[in-house]
């Protein structure tokens, strides 16, 4: 019984990290797409912090997991696109000057 409560648990945190993961995304998207620099930075830290929740509940997670289960938390899909976000993120931050 504890087995399927605890998977259970691990199931609705992995739905809430891939709900963050797009929110943080969509945030980085319009702060590409706006000219204002303020309004720019917002939604930069906005992401920002959504990317330091994603991180703390993925710990989370794998702390839960059984070390046995090899079945990524990621989607194949979602890990490329958080790593061209990523890639982006930088040059980004550094053309705000």
């Amino acid at each position: 019984m504890q087995n399927k409560k605890s998977q259970s648990s691990v199931g609705q945190m992995i739905q809430r990290c891939h709900k963050w993961r797009q929110k943080r995304k969509q945030y980085m998207d319009q702060a590409r797409q706006t000219a204002d620099e303020i309004e720019r930075e917002r939604l930069m830290q906005t992401a920002e912090h959504y990317g330091r929740i994603v991180a703390a509940e993925q710990g989370k997670i794998d702390s839960t997991r059984d070390p046995r289960d090899k079945t990524p938390t990621i989607p194949a899909d979602d890990a490329m696109t958080s790593d061209d976000d990523d890639a982006g993120f930088a040059d980004f931050v550094s053309n705000l000057k």
